[in-house]
C-alpha cells in the first residue's frame, strides 16, 4: 500500500506542477493582452458573465465543494490507529502481528475463546484491549498471558491490560 500511495502522490504532484505551469504561462499572456494558449477566454467571460448565483447548477457545484472540503477535514483530524508502535529506541513493532499475537496468547488461557486484541494509543505510549469469551474470573490470568506475551515481545511495559471477558451464550 505504501507503494502506491507513493505513486499516487507522485501523479497527483506531476499533475498539479504542470497545470500550475499552463495557469502561470495563461496568466502571463492575459496580462501581456495576447491570445490564450488553450483557454478561449472570450467565451469563459460570456459563460461567466451569464451565470447567477442562484442556478441550480452553482448552487449544486458549491453545496458538493463544501462537502468534499467538510469530508477531508474530517479525515484529516481524525485519529487513525496507527500502522506501526513504537517499541523505543528506534524499533518498532506492527500494529497488526501485535494485536494477533495477544489474541493468540489471550486465546491460550483454558476456558477462554474468540479472544480479539485491539492496541490503543494513550499518549506517548499505548495499550491492548482484550474481549473474548470465557468465565469473567478468568481475567487475571488473560492479563497475565497478555503481559507475558508483551515480555516476548520486548514491548515497552504499557501500563494496564484492558481485559473484558463475556460469558459464553448458552444454547437453548
Amino acid at each position: 500500500m505504501r507503494t502506491a500511495n507513493r505513486l499516487a502522490t507522485l501523479l497527483l504532484a506531476a499533475a498539479l506542477l504542470a497545470g500550475g505551469a499552463l495557469l502561470a504561462v495563461e496568466a502571463l499572456l492575459a496580462a501581456a493582452g495576447r491570445r490564450a494558449l488553450l483557454v478561449d477566454t472570450a467565451a469563459w467571460s460570456a459563460a461567466l458573465g451569464r451565470t447567477r448565483w442562484d442556478d441550480p447548477i452553482v448552487r449544486a457545484a458549491a453545496v458538493a465543494a463544501l462537502l468534499l472540503g467538510l469530508g477531508i477535514l474530517a479525515a484529516e483530524l481524525r485519529r487513525w490507529s496507527p500502522a506501526r508502535l513504537d517499541a523505543g529506541g528506534g524499533w518498532h513493532l506492527h500494529r497488526r502481528s501485535v494485536e494477533r499475537r495477544l489474541a493468540a496468547a489471550a486465546g491460550s488461557v483454558p476456558g477462554v475463546g474468540r479472544a480479539r486484541v485491539r492496541v490503543r494509543r494513550r499518549g506517548a505510549g499505548w495499550r491492548p484491549r482484550v474481549v473474548a469469551t470465557g468465565d469473567p474470573a478468568a481475567s487475571a490470568e488473560v492479563a497475565f498471558a497478555v503481559r507475558q506475551e508483551l515480555h516476548r515481545l520486548a514491548a515497552p511495559c504499557t501500563g494496564r491490560v484492558e481485559v473484558r471477558l463475556l460469558p459464553r451464550r448458552r444454547a437453548p
